[in-house]
């Protein structure tokens, strides 16, 4: 049996960690399917044996790598700030943006491959999606907490009381975005940071 749920010797820990490198480049290379063992093995210069020490197979091995992106959306979705309608509101907002891009880009390939239920299966296409819930409601959390703070509305009835839709598509914007720059479609970086940012704070703070 792979030896997981047991702590690992720095050995061990390496091991894993090229083992999880190698699949993640031949993910990306070969894409999910067209990926066997034998092609992380050897990327990695390591044999059979230790693959199957630590990994049951390919999509065991899929499935570490999306624990490690899980794990970074989590952390991101618990910074998400109380974004206030002044300037240091809109700095803190675009400074999680740029995170969200960084982390986004990380985990890129991971993130593709999850967005194709027939590829994963249900259960970790529903890790995703259940991800992707929680980090729009933090969205909905710090955007209308900052109006509230400071005794605002959210302009129009209608705007309040859908918020929560409003983050889902801020939310598959900035995903869409960040889709397209990790499949090398050349945008400035920079500059598509400041316009994701300056929509999500138009779509709760207009006037």
């Amino acid at each position: 049996m792979p030896a997981q749920g047991r702590a690992l010797g720095r050995q061990g820990q390496q091991t894993v960690r090229k083992l999880l490198e190698a699949g993640l480049a031949e993910f990306d290379e070969r894409g999910f399917s067209a990926v066997r063992v034998d092609d992380v093995v050897r990327r990695a210069n390591t044999s059979h044996g230790t693959f199957y020490l630590y990994f049951a197979n390919k999509d065991d091995l899929f499935k570490a790598l999306l624990r490690d992106a899980l794990r970074d959306m989590q952390i991101i979705t618990d910074e998400f700030p109380v974004v206030t309608p002044n300037p240091a509101g809109r700095t803190a907002l675009r400074n999680w943006v740029r995170k969200f891009c960084e982390v986004y880009h990380a985990h890129a390939t991971v993130i593709m491959i999850l967005s194709q239920a027939e590829l994963v299966g249900e259960e970790l296409y529903g890790d995703g999606l259940h991800t992707l819930f929680r980090l729009a409601e933090a969205i909905t959390q710090g955007m209308t907490a900052g109006a509230r703070a400071h005794n605002l509305d959210l302009g129009s009835p209608a705007l309040s009381e859908h918020a929560e839709l409003t983050a889902v598509a801020c939310l598959m914007m900035l995903e869409r975005v960040n889709y397209l720059m990790s499949a090398d479609v050349r945008l400035p970086k920079d500059e598509m940071v400041d316009r994701l940012s300056a929509i999500i704070y138009a779509a709760f703070h207009a006037s």
